[in-house]
């Protein structure tokens, strides 16, 4: 087929199973403990902003939360198919393979490798 995309033959190179693809994104994209206090901390802090209690001192260096959404299914047809997809869903794509590759002892690749 000359109508394949970047994306299918990437996977296809690879040996890489597109239903796989969303369990591990599930995986890694699901909320975890850590991910649920942080975005507490941030309510919390713009509450506390907003009824003006915040001190200056209380701003604390938090990291960045999961997402809490894996691909869909729907997101997966329409990357194999060359579809339009939005920045934040290649990013899941990219994280879930990366993560895929890195099992198989291969080097991770870079987004524009894939789109």
């Amino acid at each position: 087929m000359a109508d394949t995309t970047k994306f299918a033959t990437f996977l296809e190179t690879n040996k890489l199973n597109a239903q796989r693809l969303l369990a591990v994104s599930h995986k890694l994209e699901t909320l975890q403990r850590a991910d649920r206090t942080i975005k507490l901390g941030k309510r919390q802090g713009k509450k506390a902003a907003d009824a003006g209690t915040a001190k200056e001192g209380d701003v604390k260096e938090t990291g960045k939360p999961r997402s809490g959404r894996p691909i869909t299914p729907r997101a997966l047809t329409a990357a194999l198919s060359g579809g339009t997809l939005s920045g934040p869903t290649k990013q899941r794509f990219l994280r879930a393979i990366n993560f895929l590759l890195e099992q198989k002892k291969k080097d991770k690749v870079e987004l524009k490798t894939l789109f």
